[in-house]
């Protein structure tokens, strides 16, 4: 519960709870219900983007609001500590980067062509990417397309692994 001048509010997200309820009816109350009416329609990006200009337009930085919101709305893993404690959440990564490790001599020309073709990059710029291995030489790739490179670079006599 947050106090808000003489009356007290409830920190709520984004629930159909009136504030008629909650405070004496005004003009102010009715502007903040559109507003938090309009604001939980944003998907998160656009909320995302909605903060950014509110802090630039605000003059505030992010201490401001990392002070701030510790007093608007307590988070739940403060709340049961050993909860958190007892399962840990382990986040799967999205996105990879796929380095070089090495290449059949023979093959060189080959993975020469390939990494030039999957990078875009120049033939001296892909040749100094090969011939400098371990190398990244693409990063932030989906899992299933980073083993789809993976698996044509072996089939072409080089190593490469995720990283």
């Amino acid at each position: 519960m947050r106090v808000v001048g003489a009356v007290a509010l409830r920190t709520m997200r984004c629930s159909r709870v009136s504030l008629r309820r909650l405070a004496p009816l005004s003009t102010e109350a009715s502007k903040v219900e559109a507003l938090c009416d309009e604001v939980c329609k944003l998907n998160v990006i656009e909320l995302s983007q909605f903060l950014e200009l509110f802090k630039e337009r605000a003059g505030l930085k992010d201490s401001d609001m990392a002070m701030a919101a510790p007093m608007a709305m307590p988070l739940p893993a403060a709340a049961a500590p050993e909860a958190a404690e007892a399962a840990p959440v382990v986040e799967e990564r999205e996105y990879w980067d796929i380095k070089l490790t090495g290449f059949d001599d023979k093959a060189k020309i080959k993975v020469i062509k390939e990494v030039r073709a999957m990078t875009g990059l120049g033939l001296k710029e892909a040749k100094e990417v090969v011939e400098g291995v371990p190398s990244v030489i693409k990063k932030e790739v989906k899992k299933d397309e980073a083993d789809d490179v993976i698996k044509k670079l072996a089939e072409l006599g080089a190593q490469a692994e995720l990283e």
